[in-house]
């Protein structure tokens, strides 16, 4: 999975949030909680591994 994939993956997440009315801290979290889960699924990797991934995809 390209880093473009991981932010597309969390960026829908994150839309899905805020239109239901959630927080922004809150949409982030189940944002990088979604393409991490993704990323782990499809990569094999632990999902703490993931979770670092996402974080530095989404902050860059």
């Amino acid at each position: 999975m390209d880093t473009s994939e991981i932010k597309e993956a969390y960026q829908e997440t994150v839309d899905e949030a805020t239109g239901r009315g959630v927080d922004a801290t809150t949409a982030h979290q189940e944002g990088v909680t979604a393409a991490a889960m993704m990323l782990s699924a499809m990569e094999g990797i632990e999902d703490q591994t993931a979770r670092e991934q996402v974080e530095a995809a989404v902050a860059g």
